[in-house]
């Protein structure tokens, strides 16, 4: 892995419990942008890392597919100019995620329950469409295969007109070790979105919580 010019605290956490990440590295430049780009080979994606930014699109500060060194130093250019005025740690550079079935693996700390987990549909419309399954820690295989089922959306996952199915057995680890991992660290609450999803595996592209 390329070397990180700072830490993401979020990617940390996960790399703590062997949950695997895109090949990624961490840059303060344009320059290190570019190194670190070449490093992982191209296409990346350039994103933005600031506290002060949590929906990085609202803000113009996602910048994917991009293919050649030109074009990510212009993406990064873009960026900037786009986050002007707010406080930037950097940039966080990340290989393309795979082709698939974006979800939210994410949870909470319910003060009368505890640890809840939830999966659903992720990515950009995980607040439009609204199609989530929750369930309170700690998680057996059989209740993730549960969630799955009660999923409007469940036959984009369990395979639908032609579609592959995804990788259901990838889907019940992952979601198993994040349980675990909120219940140890306390997480008060945490989202991994989007999570893509194909027959293969996946990739986790973002993740955000707090203690």
């Amino acid at each position: 892995m390329p070397p990180m010019a700072f830490k993401i605290p979020e990617f940390s956490l996960l790399e703590k419990y062997g949950i695997g990440l895109i090949p990624y590295a961490t840059a303060k430049t344009e320059d290190g942008a570019a190194k670190a780009a070449k490093r992982l080979g191209y296409p990346v994606a350039l994103k933005v890392v600031s506290p002060q930014i949590v929906h990085k699109t609202d803000f113009g500060a996602v910048k994917i597919d991009i293919k050649d060194e030109r074009r990510l130093r212009h993406a990064y250019e873009d960026i900037m100019e786009n986050v002007r005025r707010r406080k930037v740690k950097g940039v966080l550079v990340q290989k393309m995620a795979r082709k698939g079935v974006e979800l939210i693996i994410g949870g909470k700390l319910d003060p009368q329950f505890g640890h809840m987990i939830v999966l659903g549909m992720g990515g950009v419309y995980v607040e439009v469409f609204r199609d989530v399954s929750a369930r309170l820690c700690p998680i057996e295989k059989e209740d993730v295969h549960e969630m799955v089922m009660e999923l409007r959306s469940h036959p984009l996952l369990t395979g639908v007109r032609g579609m592959k199915p995804i990788s259901i057995a990838k889907l019940e680890t992952l979601t198993a070790k994040v349980c675990r991992m909120m219940v140890k660290e306390n997480l008060k609450e945490l989202d991994l979105n989007p999570v893509v999803f194909d027959a293969k595996g996946y990739d986790i592209v973002d993740v955000r919580f707090s203690k």
